[in-house]
């Protein structure tokens, strides 16, 4: 089963690896995995590890350049985040608010996990897509109109914020963990091109390795974020590798708050 993983390097014939380095690879599902050197990727013994997979791996950065490089967020905008409480969702809210935007609403589904947002988070607002008209939600939540959408669902989350856009506003196309599960949308969104057009809206998509210049400076600013307590991580970690399927099936289920991860060993 394909997954990647952070490991810890137990023996090598690779020169610039040794017994106990940390890395991160492509390993599958599994306790044990040989994989050729150019595969891996070093990282750090942070405190706790874990942070290597989210605030400091691809959730992190994911966020960062999603918002910053892609985005162009500005301070004063209005950014919506859907999928607001997961991996990428809960470290994108926050950057947002201190990179000085004027608001931040999270969509997520269920009451205590849009409470969780703003209590926890520090969301302004957020809109639970399970409640209803997620439209007319959006609307009252942002009367001005959207002028920073972070899309990680997809699927209808992606229309109702289409329709909700300001002029000139920016949609980021992270992901569509809407359709990863089941089958697709019955159609397409509707309102495209029509409010592209009409709004004069910029719509990019974007993965994490096209920034992969920018690391370290971004690591620099997260790291800083954290280590200040200005950033809060939130992980939802179980431990066993049978415990996989289950981790994977919550996921998409929406069970977490922050990145999910498995402890294999």
């Amino acid at each position: 089963m394909y997954g990647r993983a952070l490991a810890e390097v137990v023996e090598s014939w690779a020169p610039g690896f040794s017994r106990g380095d940390i890395v991160f690879a492509e390993t599958g599902w599994r306790d044990w995995a040989v994989m050729p050197a150019r595969l891996l990727q070093r990282r750090e013994r942070v405190t706790p590890l874990t942070h290597n997979l989210s605030v400091y791996g691809i959730s992190g950065l994911t966020a960062y350049h999603g918002l910053l490089d892609v985005g162009a967020l500005a301070a004063g905008d209005v950014v919506v985040i859907s999928a607001a409480g997961g991996a990428v969702g809960s470290i994108a809210g926050q950057i947002a608010r201190l990179k000085g935007a004027a608001k931040v609403v999270g969509v997520a589904g269920g009451p205590e996990k849009c409470a969780w947002l703003t209590r926890e988070l520090g969301y302004h607002a957020a809109v639970d897509h399970r409640a209803g008209d997620l439209r007319a939600a959006l609307r009252e939540a942002c009367p001005e109109g959207i002028d920073l959408y972070f899309d990680n669902t997809g699927g209808p989350i992606f229309e109702a914020a289409l329709f909700n856009m300001a002029s000139h506003g920016r949609i980021v196309c992270c992901g569509g963990v809407a359709t990863y599960d089941g089958p697709g949308a019955e159609h397409g969104p509707r309102g495209v091109p029509g409010l592209i057009v009409t709004r004069r809206l910029t719509l990019a998509g974007f993965i994490v390795s096209d920034f992969a210049d920018r690391r370290e400076a971004a690591l620099d600013e997260l790291e800083g974020w954290v280590e200040r307590g200005e950033l809060k991580v939130p992980e939802h970690v179980t431990e066993g590798l049978e415990g996989l399927p289950a981790a994977l099936v919550g996921l998409l289920a929406g069970e977490n708050r922050g990145k999910r991860i498995v402890k294999v060993a």
